[in-house]
């Protein structure tokens, strides 16, 4: 199976470093860096394409990101953002301050909205209900695709916080079936 993955544009929270989680803030104008962005990571997919199935959070960045992209997703609520809970909505220093080394090393402990054991099994679920397809398009949401990027590398998620991914970043992995 393969799967790319794009990272939603950025919004204003991303913008001032906020954490967002569940909550549904769309994206801002986009510049022309993100114009950019958008060209030449449409040029890559066409080498990826044809997709199976193309997917977005039932987050509306998510589908707003895959609008720009020129594509009508399909939503996919396994795949939204990590339930942040009380850290919705403040800057991303406070909760690495908060939980410090854990937040880095072994995050599959960590409660915050949602257990991020939760998140792991929720990326399971959709590896699980998508098994048969053999090539998705997928925009989500930062801590999911590094969540993912580590389960793909290691089995695990508790690498998921030492990956870094931009908005508009992509990355295309491929699973075991």
């Amino acid at each position: 199976m393969q799967i790319t993955l794009i990272r939603h544009l950025p919004t204003e929270w991303n913008n001032n470093n906020m954490l967002q989680g569940r909550r549904d803030i769309g994206i801002t104008q986009l510049t022309e860096e993100f114009r950019k962005g958008i060209a030449e990571n449409k040029g890559m997919l066409n080498g990826l394409a044809p997709f199976e199935v193309v997917l977005a959070s039932s987050l509306k960045r998510t589908r707003q990101t895959a609008q720009h992209y020129g594509f009508q997703p399909e939503t996919e609520c396994l795949l939204d953002e990590l339930d942040f809970g009380p850290f919705e909505g403040q800057p991303k220093a406070m909760l690495v301050e908060a939980f410090g080394e854990a937040w880095l090393e072994n995050p599959s402990k960590l409660v915050l909205g949602e257990s991020i054991h939760n998140l792991e099994k929720r990326i399971s679920m959709f590896l699980e209900k998508y098994r048969e397809y053999k090539n998705m398009l997928v925009f989500g949401h930062g801590c999911w695709i590094r969540a993912m990027i580590s389960f793909s590398k290691h089995g695990h998620i508790d690498e998921m916080n030492k990956v870094l991914l931009e908005n508009n970043s992509f990355v295309t992995l491929t699973m075991d079936s």
